[in-house]
């Protein structure tokens, strides 16, 4: 062999390629054939696979629960008892899934966490054995357990990095961008619900039987979108902005009041906490856009301005909706009052309407849209989330209620970040929902993703130390595992 030979790894002399006509090397072919990869080799090619696709997260199987709650109820549906929909059997899996995943990895929640859970459980079981009727209280014991701590912890223990914050949070936009354009197009094509005689109503794929569903779906989009307007620059900012007009208009075409004030409440505190001048600049954007729409155009005039008008009318010349609000707030502050301690038990609040509650409560609201038709759906809840627990679970249970909802709080305040995108969302739903609850209850389909962005906010505010940053975002040799990081 030639001297510009080389020397394997064996110990063979390998000749060096010799120059073909066309001036290229050409391969040798006395040289040997290289060895087949042993199985180390086989397990690092997998494992440099594995990280360009990336490991199964427990985000996936959040995401995947988010993306359920769109399934329509179905006729079903309907009836005072325990709703079981798609999305709630796609969060127990989530529950077990995350709850072994936390037990072989020995994953440690931070002690706040549980100091925020426990008491809301301890005052529900105590309420619950106390209850009027424990047979009826048992099913509601298992609801509430489910949608304010085994969810929201389940979604705790999947986030471990800011790349699952960013899958979880994507769901959610997916989840309202759809709907939202799906009830536009009922709107314009006048499928929705019955609204003054005309289906012009967006219900999205909830139908009439939740009116309220499709604006608390993209309510919840609409704080995400905006945390990522306001903390990333670039595409994603384009993109948000895209998402945010499907969103406000179909929230705009719910005609749901109850959520323009919650979001808009949200919004503005996020606004404020950002940029006290954004926010500023934002509102009169908002106040021209909503001139020339709805003025200027008339996209949705006459019912947009129509619910708008009842919303300065609440006070002193309610309609029927806003009179049967009152009286079911009413209801629930006399049956408290009876059962101050430990209430009258959870689910137990229709046995004792009509014991206390006014004449002219009309015990029943109407709905009609093309799918289910006109339904008469009887009044079960104060429609108050407050007075709701009041009612059924007394001082003992309004007291563990509100301690998990100022730890949060209190987490969001001592972890401030205005630009991180997970924060903003956290302070955007947080104080949202809890406006909302002033004059609502949770129930329906929703509740399962309410779950989920209570433990996405639960998450940034009490666990958010035990958080590692995501690989991509922090610098290697910088750092340590747990430390918050800025937003990627």
């Amino acid at each position: 062999m030639s001297s510009a030979g080389r020397t394997g790894a064996e110990g063979i002399r390998v000749a060096a390629p010799r120059a073909g006509d066309d001036g290229r090397p050409s391969r040798c072919r006395c040289a040997p054939r290289a060895p087949e990869p042993d199985g180390r080799t086989k397990r690092r090619r997998l494992d440099r696979w594995s990280r360009k696709i990336g490991k199964p997260r427990a985000s996936w199987l959040v995401a995947a629960t988010a993306l359920c709650v769109c399934v329509p109820p179905g006729p079903s549906g309907l009836g005072s008892g325990v709703q079981v929909s798609v999305g709630d059997v796609a969060s127990v899996l989530l529950v077990v899934v995350a709850g072994c995943w936390a037990l072989l990895r020995r994953w440690r929640l931070a002690p706040v966490v549980l100091l925020a859970f426990g008491p809301l459980v301890a005052a529900l079981t105590v309420s619950t054995i106390c209850s009027q009727d424990v047979a009826a209280s048992l099913p509601g014991y298992v609801r509430v357990v489910q949608i304010f701590v085994l969810v929201p912890l389940a979604v705790v223990v999947a986030l471990r990095d800011r790349r699952d914050v960013a899958v979880v949070a994507g769901a959610v936009v997916v989840v309202g961008v759809a709907e939202a354009g799906y009830g536009v197009w009922q709107a314009v094509t006048r499928t929705g619900a019955s609204f003054e005689g005309r289906n012009v109503r967006a219900v999205g794929t909830f139908g009439a039987t939740d009116v309220m569903a499709m604006a608390t779906v993209a309510g919840f989009a609409v704080f995400v979108v905006v945390a990522i307007i306001l903390s990333r620059p670039g595409r994603a900012r384009a993109v948000a902005f895209a998402a945010l007009a499907v969103l406000a208009a179909g929230l705009l075409l719910s005609l749901s009041r109850g959520s323009w004030i919650a979001v808009g409440a949200g919004v503005l505190i996020m606004l404020v906490w950002f940029d006290l001048r954004v926010a500023l600049r934002t509102a009169l954007c908002v106040a021209a856009a909503a001139v020339v729409l709805v003025g200027g155009l008339g996209v949705g005039s006459e019912s947009i301005a129509s619910r708008t008008r009842s919303i300065a009318a609440s006070v002193d010349d309610p309609d029927q909706s806003v009179n049967d609000r009152y009286s079911l707030w009413g209801t629930a502050t006399a049956i408290w009052g009876d059962h101050p301690v430990t209430g009258v038990g959870v689910k137990n609040f229709p046995a004792f309407r009509d014991t206390y509650a006014p004449i002219q409560l009309s015990g029943a609201s109407e709905t009609d849209d093309p799918v289910n038709g006109y339904l008469r759906q009887p009044l079960l809840s104060p429609h108050n989330q407050y007075l709701l627990v009041l009612s059924e679970q007394g001082v003992l249970g309004l007291t563990g209620f509100l301690l998990l909802f100022a730890l949060v709080l209190r987490g969001l305040w001592a972890g401030r970040a205005a630009k991180d995108m997970a924060w903003l969302a956290a302070v955007g739903f947080t104080g949202g929902l809890m406006i909302n609850f002033g004059y609502s209850d949770l129930g329906g389909p929703t509740c399962v993703l309410t779950s989920i962005m209570l433990g996405l906010a639960a998450a940034r505010a009490l666990n958010w130390e035990r958080v590692r940053p995501a690989a991509s975002t922090a610098p290697a040799g910088k750092g340590t595992a747990g430390a918050p990081v800025t937003a990627p």
